[in-house]
């Protein structure tokens, strides 16, 4: 079974309601990333195409995560019940990760157990930071908790947010450079406060191919030591404890820099979709193929994420 687990959906219902809580949208329109009929079909026939069997959808950047605990527990429950439909009605294509409420923890757990419980989610999506927060700030371990008591999985993607400079936001750099800093920023806050190796249960993936990581690994165990004394592990065996998609934009080195940091083990198939389609799409999986051994792309492709998931 060959799963993405870097996808998007979003309904025009969802995305009205997030702009008109003043969550910016404007890039999720008209990309053929919604729930009509004739969308869908035309996905599924690039999954055809593709061969790939099954995407886990995910809702981030336009994530639920906003002030107004009221607005952000109505906009997560619609997302999710919408998702639930999605699901059910193409099980042979879709599960999704749930959307929380978050920064408001009592109803984030609620709605992980309606999620997780009632809809049958796979897990739990989050943006790489949430109102400012970093992913590390310990307000969020009640959700971490309950993911790792579960068995269950965090996926974690750019908020899009030029990871709160205004040097990268401010000059038109927020998703090509700034997405993968985010990436980097939000493991090592992860890292930082030793989440993957208190969670151990709770099974991290991060985006993008861990962002600057794969390139940085060695630099934080040399660092992090007198720098942040107290991490309780070094980054190199802690970010070995996580999982990365493996959208690279077709950078054949990144995605060998990856397998060398990581390990081959640690690389699910993703491929962003819509962002990328129709060619885009193809080459997300083409590079890997061509890239590294057979053994290790039928493990990238077609083993680690349904063991992962366990489909």
């Amino acid at each position: 079974m060959r799963v993405d687990v870097h996808a998007h959906l979003w309904s025009e219902r969802y995305l009205e309601l997030m702009a008109g809580l003043g969550v910016p949208t404007q890039a999720q329109r008209g990309l053929g990333a919604g729930s009509a009929d004739e969308e869908l079909a035309a996905r599924f026939a690039q999954l055809d195409a593709a061969g790939v069997d099954l995407q886990v959808l995910s809702v981030p950047p336009v994530s639920p995560h906003v002030a107004d605990e009221a607005a952000a527990t109505r906009a997560a429950r619609l997302v999710n019940d919408e998702y639930a439909d999605v699901v059910a009605k193409h099980p042979e294509r879709f599960r999704a990760f749930a959307a929380l409420p978050l920064p408001h923890i009592d109803a984030s757990l609620k709605e992980l157990v309606h999620a997780l419980d009632d809809l049958g989610m796979v897990g739990a999506a989050v943006t790489t930071s949430i109102l400012g927060r970093g992913l590390g700030d310990p307000v969020f371990e009640p959700v971490y908790e309950e993911l790792n008591r579960r068995g269950s999985v965090l996926y974690v993607h750019p908020a899009g947010e030029g990871a709160g400079a205004e040097l990268i936001a401010g000059h038109n750099l927020t998703w090509s450079i700034g997405a993968p800093v985010e990436d980097t920023v939000a493991i090592m806050h992860l890292i930082l406060a030793g989440i993957p190796s208190r969670y151990p249960d709770m099974k991290i993936i991060a985006s993008h191919l861990g962002g600057a990581l794969p390139m940085l690994l060695n630099r934080t165990d040399h660092q992090v030591p007198w720098e942040a004394p107290g991490t309780p592990e070094l980054p190199s065996v802690a970010a070995r404890r996580m999982w990365f998609d493996t959208v690279g934009h077709d950078h054949a080195p990144a995605l060998r820099a990856a397998v060398e940091t990581f390990g081959a083990d640690r690389l699910v198939l993703g491929t962003d979709f819509p962002y990328q389609a129709k060619e885009e799409y193809q080459a997300a999986i083409d590079y890997v193929t061509r890239t590294v051994t057979p053994e290790q792309a039928t493990a990238i492709l077609d083993t680690n994420a349904r063991e992962l998931f366990g489909f």
